[in-house]
């Protein structure tokens, strides 16, 4: 256990955080090996100093809703970071009220996953309107690929460009790309051979770090916020290479007829209810396996092999999750729409005379029609 000190628990000397040893991707997570070192320091501040290496932690909604309700108070960028894969899943809702009068700057990260020829206007337009249905105001908007240094120069120039003489925050969910941006402005504003500074908002018991800036001004790293409603954050770690795409998407079409269902693995199934013959492309991870079968055949098919030849997750795996819930969704004649199922990917219907659909995913994923991406 973590020695005590005089007012209480032991606190990192670099971010204030209490010290505790036993969860390795939680707050204030130190090495037992580490404690005896002084000044102690948790494992996320040792690797920001000596690696220049943020390390994504995250915290539950209601110490990030904290967290956000002490920016409007201050004079700040906000850069908001999204996963373009899990838009509507990855968006911060409601951040418009939390940070006040703060500009708020957009980077849409992971563009490198769409297949490729995608317009990049088309793409910003359709994240203007996407936005704007979200009641998210913001002064720009940056499209990039952290993992590809895409766009990477388009983001740091609208930051350069919106600053002034503000901080920074940066905030976004759990796996949106957030520790890749934050290193790069590490490199691009910061000396890292300066002493790490840190702050922690009174009256909570989240801290973010603080990295000094050249300009005597800060960037605020903030804990990816964990939500729930997102298939990535409901799975083993192990399935998540199977969920989580890592190379452009190879679209997949099937022609089917009202009464044909598919299996994305035992993590989620589309059935095709009633509507003209037509056909649907599928953008999902190219390791996840799509199954075809009858709608008659479905609930027999998913009892018999779910964790076998529906997989991922396995049985044992699956036992963990929630209990899958159906969403029965129209789809409008004459409107080219999406079906997506967050930290899934999203099912296109490409006919126009529309369908009658049901979406079969674990309880609390979040499932809704949108306009068309691609």
């Amino acid at each position: 256990m973590i020695k005590q000190q005089e007012d209480g628990a032991a606190s990192c000397a670099g971010c204030g955080i209490k010290l505790q040893t036993e969860t390795a991707n939680k707050l204030g997570y130190i090495p037992a090996s580490a404690l005896a070192k002084e000044p102690p320091i948790c494992q996320r501040c040792f690797r920001i100093k000596n690696y220049n290496e943020a390390a994504s932690v995250a915290v539950d909604n209601d110490d990030f809703l904290r967290l956000l309700g002490s920016i409007a108070g201050t004079n700040s960028l906000v850069v908001h970071i999204v996963d373009l894969f899990d838009f509507e899943g990855s968006l911060i809702s409601g951040l418009q009220r939390f940070v006040g009068n703060n500009p708020v700057l957009l980077v849409v990260n992971k563009i490198d996953l769409l297949p490729k020829g995608i317009n990049p206007n088309r793409l910003l337009n359709w994240v203007q309107k996407q936005t704007k249905a979200e009641g998210l105001k913001v002064v720009d908007i940056a499209l990039c690929s952290a993992k590809r240094n895409i766009g990477f120069e388009r983001v740091i120039e609208s930051i350069g460009r919106h600053r002034g003489d503000r901080d920074v925050y940066v905030v976004g969910a759990t796996n949106v790309g957030k520790s890749t941006l934050i290193n790069r402005l590490i490199r691009d504003y910061s000396d890292m051979e300066r002493e790490l500074t840190t702050s922690r908002y009174p009256g909570t018991t989240l801290d973010a770090v603080h990295i000094p800036l050249d300009d005597g001004r800060d960037i605020i790293d903030t804990p990816g916020i964990v939500y729930r409603h997102r298939m990535t954050e409901i799975v083993e770690r192990d399935v998540l290479g199977a969920l989580l795409p890592d190379k452009p998407i190879k679209q997949l079409v099937y022609q089917l007829n009202a009464g044909q269902t598919l299996f994305f693995g035992a993590l989620a199934r589309f059935d095709f209810i009633e509507g003209d013959r037509q056909s649907f492309s599928i953008y999902v991870s190219n390791a996840l396996q799509v199954h075809r079968t009858k709608l008659e055949r479905a609930d027999e098919l998913f009892a018999d092999h779910k964790g076998e030849l529906l997989a991922p997750p396995s049985r044992e795996q699956l036992e963990a999750m929630p209990p899958w819930t159906r969403h029965r969704l129209k789809i409008r004649r004459g409107v080219d729409t999406d079906i997506f199922v967050s930290g899934l990917g999203w099912i296109h219907v490409n006919g126009e005379d529309g369908a009658l659909v049901d979406i079969h995913a674990p309880k609390g994923i979040r499932v809704l029609t949108r306009d068309a991406l691609i």
